[in-house]
């Protein structure tokens, strides 16, 4: 894009910017690209690893808020609110609406980019604050869609449909959508009759990995995760969520009869801790060395509070042999994404959005779709075992990711989005 333009202060607003979530790591690249045309970014969210000067903290904005939390699980386990329960999430939403006033005015923001706050109901207070403050103020909004609430099973059972109608998204005519995959475009507009702007994520394929030859900070990192230097370093760079489906990876590593270990390098807590106390079950039942790694991994490399290090997400694709992503579901898929970034094969299920978005590109997966057959334990194998079979995969894979989810694909989606937004127009597709 070409700064030739006015350039915006623009307010993204979520419930966290922080960590190795997927819209948190979607965000950091839309704010690099804005940033790079000359637009000035700012942060409303409960939870941010932002510099001060950039960010405006709420507590109540984040869905971990213990408040927050609570009401969370009361309207989504049961069919019917008390009165009580409706009156905190209308406090709620007054406190958290004119926190967004008082940001607004702290930063001198134009418009809105909302991530995922007006489509997955993990703080119904904060979407509602946000539909009714843009009903009454109108700012021009991009509301980037990752995950919609009927896309989850636990918004099924609900004690919150009005809410849901209301602001999970809303529709509004200052608001522009903007979704990830071509299902979600498709379902967004039959449910709501809103239409909306496809843009992917995407990685920095223009110009790669880029590594310093005299960078060692990682060389300890498999010493550090308990992996010996026979071992294969197989990664599920996932949070740990039953949708994921990471049970399958834990098969895969038993079933290919090698001296594997499998690291989760993303915690657990989201949606409970249930299901990574299974994990642990279930690894031991079947042998499988297991490292829940969450603490040693970041977005970017620091130290942690006993000067520790604390390694990148990038440190760890780098030095992993094979990635394993078994999910069931998945709004675009990150880990796919950077698998194909950072050069590396991986085993992946063929979840909706692969067949309808990915899989016609021509990408060379090692794939399955509902359980881990004998063919793919043997492609897995393979991959860890022919180098040649393995560049030749990787090599196929980074010349596609270059083409359809660079950076130069997002720079013009949003170049157009923009130009909309500064001519006072509605953006269009």
């Amino acid at each position: 894009m070409q700064p030739n333009h006015r350039h915006a202060r623009v307010g993204f607003v979520g419930t966290r910017f922080s960590g190795t979530d997927g819209v948190s790591l979607e965000t950091q690249k839309w704010a690099q690209v804005l940033e790079a045309d000359g637009h000035e970014c700012f942060y409303f969210a409960g939870t941010v690893d932002i510099p001060a000067e950039r960010a405006y903290v709420v507590p109540e904005a984040s869905f971990k808020h213990p408040e927050i939390e609570q009401l969370t699980v009361t309207l989504f386990d049961e069919y019917s609110r008390s009165p009580r329960i409706s009156a905190s999430i209308v406090r709620l939403k007054d406190h958290l609406k004119a926190h967004l006033l008082r940001f607004v005015e702290q930063f001198g923001i134009d418009l809105f980019i909302v991530e995922n706050a007006l489509s997955l109901p993990m703080n119904v207070p904060l979407g509602l604050a946000l539909t009714e403050y843009l009903a009454e103020s109108g700012r021009p909004t991009l509301a980037h869609h990752h995950d919609f609430f009927w896309e989850r099973r636990r918004y099924l059972r609900s004690a919150a449909t009005d809410y849901l109608r209301a602001a999970f998204p809303p529709v509004l005519p200052c608001i522009h959508n903007v979704v990830i995959n071509s299902y979600a475009a498709a379902q967004l507009a039959m449910r709501t009759g809103a239409s909306s702007t496809l843009i992917p994520n995407v990685m920095d394929f223009e110009h790669g990995d880029i590594q310093d030859p005299d960078d060692h900070y990682a060389d300890d990192l498999r010493e550090t995760l308990g992996i010996g230097p026979d071992q294969a370093f197989i990664l599920q760079p996932t949070r740990i969520v039953p949708r994921k489906r990471i049970e399958r990876a834990i098969e895969l590593v038993r079933r290919l009869d090698q001296n594997s270990v499998l690291v989760i390098s993303h915690s657990a807590g989201d949606e409970g801790m249930a299901y990574a106390a299974y994990l642990r079950e279930y690894a031991a039942l079947l042998e499988v060395p297991v490292v829940f790694a969450a603490e040693h991994f970041h977005a970017r490399r620091r130290r942690g509070p006993g000067g520790q290090k604390i390694y990148s997400l990038a440190d760890a694709y780098r030095q992993a042999d094979l990635i394993t992503y078994p999910s069931l579901i998945e709004g675009f898929g990150n880990a796919f994404l950077e698998a194909v970034y950072y050069r590396k094969p991986i085993v992946m299920s063929h979840y909706e959005i692969y067949f309808t978005d990915i899989e016609p590109q021509g990408f060379r997966l090692i794939g399955f779709d509902d359980y881990i057959d004998d063919a793919t334990v043997e492609q897995a194998r393979r991959a860890l075992e022919d180098p040649a079979f393995t560049q030749a995969m990787i090599e196929h894979n980074y010349g596609l990711g270059r083409r359809y989810y660079s950076y130069r694909v997002l720079e013009e989606k949003l170049h157009g989005l923009m130009s909309a937004y500064r001519a006072g127009l509605p953006a269009r597709p």
